[in-house]
């Protein structure tokens, strides 16, 4: 009786009939063999060491019961609820103020009447260092004894007497805003003393019975 083939034996064989080789002193196996692949393998022997032998090897497709068991899947948090629409904003209001400015024209101060005004310009304008030296200047007898002031009044005063009234009255007047235009455009002392002759020494060319001769024409 032949003893089996072993299964170091079975494999050279398979492989050398793979290669289609024929090995010198071997007959050729006709009986047909089933490749290794087309017959199962039961892992009946991969038993860990200390292990328990089990009563039955697995079923074809079933895992052997000595297998450790694969850890669960991950437990995966459920997802989290999907917040709902919020609610929509408003749109910002656009509040308008009206501001109503009322523009309140101040009542006008009333105008000072005219002496007032003609205090304030004389206080103005004659007050000051130039016309008081002018005036003592036109006022002091300096002139052998004769102030400017008198000299003046009593040349007119002869000229209403020689020339007539109407040319004393030209000649005065004539001097008088003569004076009063070079002291309005310089300002200085001089103008103003002038001024201030003439103003003053105008005085006389003047007689109580001018608005008589003025108004009937009769002489006296």
């Amino acid at each position: 009786m032949d003893t089996p083939p072993d299964g170091d034996e079975l494999r050279a064989r398979f492989y050398l009939r793979a290669l289609g080789a024929r090995p010198f002193g071997h007959a050729q196996d006709a009986s047909p063999r089933t490749p290794m692949t087309d017959r199962p393998i039961t892992p009946s022997r991969i038993i860990p060491a200390g292990a328990p032998l089990p009563a039955r090897p697995p079923e074809p497709g079933e895992a052997p019961p000595w297998r450790t068991a694969p850890p669960p899947p991950p437990v995966v948090p459920p997802a989290a609820p999907v917040p709902a629409d919020p609610e929509p904003v408003p749109p910002p209001q656009v509040v308008h103020h009206v501001h109503e400015v009322l523009l309140v024209t101040p009542d006008p101060e009333p105008e000072p009447p005219l002496w007032a005004r003609v205090w304030d310009w004389l206080w103005a304008h004659l007050v000051t260092w130039r016309m008081l030296l002018a005036i003592l200047a036109a006022l002091t007898p300096w002139l052998a004894g004769d102030s400017p002031v008198s000299l003046w009044s009593h040349a007119v005063h002869q000229l209403r007497t020689d020339a007539g009234v109407l040319a004393a009255y030209v000649v005065a007047g004539g001097a008088l805003t003569t004076a009063w235009a070079l002291d309005r455009r310089t300002g200085r002392v001089l103008p103003r003393f002038l001024l201030v002759t003439t103003a003053v020494g105008a005085l006389g060319v003047f007689d109580w019975w001018d608005p008589f001769l003025a108004f009937t024409g009769v002489a006296r």
